[in-house]
């Protein structure tokens, strides 16, 4: 079915007919009255309304037959849509002026003096049947050319649309945004019901498209507002931080009692909470710390995430794993911590070597840059061991070594003996210097959360396509059973591909449940829109030739949402599907809507952030100072008891 509106003519096409012919029988009566006065026809009820009428001037024959003439043409020029013309254009011209000159001249026929019976009928013939003639005439001519020519909708918006959930539907762990679409080119309220966020949500949207503000937002109100733990990614600190602390004060009645906030920071230390990285108690296994150092430098080398596997990738993975893995075993862990390990890289290669050689669990890993050390395949090594060193001297700042070696809080969030809130923030400005310890963060809590026990967790992630956390595709894939919802947000594929690789970026789209995409162009686009099903539309075709033109009607299957309707989306504007619960179905999953932020999330944000210390330029460089003193005289400390010490003379790397 066709679903543009019809135009005013169209409307009252069949009204304008009627109201013409209603006014030719009085017409036609009044200009015979004489005949039908003649055979007893008439009545003096008749005749007082006929007379009246008379006497208005609306029978006279030139006014009545231009008023009747006017409301044919109006008739014609609605009753003429929508259908193929079955005459030439040139059959539609003679029955026009045939019929024209019929209805019009047909009074013309009383000055010939004759039979009276015969005179009326030929009048009756040459009014009515040209008033017919005349119809049928314009309305075939008009289809030829049809008046709604100009395509007023040429990209087709009033014909696109689909039915959407309008009702709003909850479930133990539902978010929901309102939204408005439009659908048989009327605008209609909608619901997007997020029933299962467990099952990942993904936002994508080019800069500007409304990505935070009508989704991040909204959704971390509601989250907040149910009062469970959660992890925030707040790029451009601290927008969303002081949102989040805001939410916090406001709902603080919602959290259990134990519920604390945290923040951690790079920029502003006063305001920065301290967590270590690498706290000795989450570091398990050897693996533990490979898994840190694969995050570490895959971050800062973004190349590598394609070459995985291969020996220079490899290499400075386990090198700098082995010297975490040392920390966490020497004196139970005291300087587990990663500038520590930054530091401890540095070391001269017998020393490094003699220190690592002695932990059994890693002799392993570190045998092979033993063996070249001793071959004196020097060029080797150092390629090996400077892809590693390298990359870490970048974080080797006061700012950075003063937040990592603090214990303020754990990463373990969704503890039920201590939920927290945590909002780790970003900064655009050092944005390549701080991804690895942005990354590691965001690894190292996906890992401590998704365990089963715990409370319900968010990990909201916005702009995640700027760090390194393939464990989130885990998370996605595993965490819906431990109470895990998380949300990542990126521009589109080809950014998430900086960071990771193509099939990495690709797990990312797969898995997610929940799909929010805003504008978007290019191969983003084009797998947006295969994820949505085929919907079945009706298409007119009309061909054309000198002598008639015909309508042709077809059902066909046409993508739902087109990639370039994604491309010209505005802001605020978003197509995606959601993702429903066993038990509770959704019958509308797809959804193409313009997002509506509720009155409560518009007002201003007034909460900033507690100053936690009196921090300065001079406690930074303390804290980078003692982290160096700490690394040589532990080492120094360990080579004197290694020498003096006949059963670990043999470890001795020379």
């Amino acid at each position: 079915m066709n679903h543009t509106k019809k135009n005013l003519f169209a409307e009252y096409g069949w009204w304008t007919l009627g109201i013409a012919l209603a006014w030719l029988v009085p017409v036609c009566y009044h200009e015979g009255y004489w005949l039908f006065d003649h055979w007893h026809l008439s009545s003096p009820l008749t005749d007082k309304v006929l007379f009246h009428v008379r006497d208005t001037g609306w029978l006279d024959p030139s006014k009545a037959r231009l008023i009747i003439f006017f409301f044919l043409v109006v008739s014609c020029v609605g009753m003429a849509e929508g259908k193929a013309a079955r005459f030439s254009r040139r059959v539609c011209w003679r029955c026009i002026w045939i019929g024209a000159v019929g209805f019009l001249g047909g009074p013309l026929i009383f000055a010939r003096a004759g039979d009276l019976v015969t005179t009326y009928a030929s009048f009756l013939l040459a009014t009515v049947g040209g008033f017919f003639l005349f119809q049928v005439g314009c309305i075939q001519l008009l289809r030829h050319y049809p008046l709604n020519r100009e395509i007023k909708d040429p990209f087709g918006k009033s014909q696109g649309g689909f039915p959407q959930e309008e009702r709003k539907l909850d479930s133990d762990f539902s978010l929901h945004l309102r939204g408005e679409y439009a659908y048989k080119g009327e605008k209609k309220e909608s619901w997007i019901n997020l029933l299962n966020p467990r099952r990942g949500i993904l936002v994508l949207g080019s800069p500007g498209s409304g990505k935070s503000r009508f989704i991040v937002e909204p959704l971390l109100r509601q989250w907040m507002e149910k009062g469970h733990a959660l992890f925030l990614f707040d790029y451009k600190y601290d927008a969303l931080t002081r949102l989040a602390f805001e939410y916090f004060g406001r709902y603080r009645n919602h959290f259990p009692d134990a519920m604390r906030f945290y923040s951690i920071n790079f920029s502003d230390l006063s305001r920065s909470h301290r967590c270590n990285l690498l706290d000795p108690s989450t570091l398990d296994w050897p693996t533990d710390a490979l898994g840190a150092a694969r995050t570490i430098l895959l971050s800062m080398n973004p190349s590598w995430a394609e070459k995985q596997g291969e020996f220079f990738v490899e290499s400075p993975i386990n090198f700098l794993g082995a010297i975490i893995w040392w920390l966490r075993k020497h004196k139970s862990g005291q300087f587990c911590t990663l500038p520590h390990a930054i530091e401890m890289a540095q070391l001269p290669y017998d020393k490094l070597f003699t220190l690592l050689n002695t932990e059994p669990e890693i002799q392993t890993l570190i045998n092979p840059f033993i063996v070249a050390y001793r071959n004196k395949t020097f060029e080797m090594l150092d390629g090996q061991i400077t892809s590693a060193k390298i990359p870490l001297a970048r974080l080797a700042s006061p700012n950075v070594y003063f937040v990592l070696t603090g214990n303020d809080c754990s990463l373990q969030l969704n503890d039920p003996t201590a939920p927290k809130i945590l909002c780790l923030g970003g900064d655009p400005a050092r944005q390549e210097a701080l991804a690895p310890v942005l990354s590691l963060y965001i690894d190292r809590i996906n890992t401590l959360c998704n365990r089963p026990g715990r409370v319900p967790l968010a990990l909201f992630c916005d702009e995640f396509a700027t760090v390194r956390a393939y464990s989130m595709t885990s998370t996605i894939a595993t965490g819906r059973s431990n109470n895990l919802v998380p949300l990542i947000a990126v521009q589109d594929l080809t950014q998430l591909r900086t960071r990771y690789s193509r099939d990495e970026a690709e797990l990312f789209l797969t898995i997610t449940g929940n799909l929010f995409c805003g504008q978007v162009g290019g191969a983003t686009a084009d797998w947006v829109s295969k994820r949505f099903p085929r919907i079945q539309r009706e298409r007119i075709s009309v061909s054309e030739n000198d002598d008639r033109s015909s309508v042709n009607t077809s059902q066909q299957w046409e993508p739902t949402v087109e990639a370039a309707t994604i491309a010209g989306l505005s802001a605020g504007e978003f197509v995606g599907l959601v993702a429903d619960d066993p038990g509770q179905e959704m019958e509308y999953k797809a959804f193409h809507a313009r997002l509506i932020r509720e009155s409560a999330e518009d007002a201003a944000v007034k909460s900033t952030l507690p100053v936690l210390r009196q921090a300065d330029e001079k406690m930074a460089m303390e804290a980078f100072r003692q982290v160096k003193e700490d690394i040589k005289k532990s080492c120094d400390e360990e080579c004197g008891r290694i020498l003096n010490d006949r059963g670990l003379m043999g470890f001795v790397v020379k």
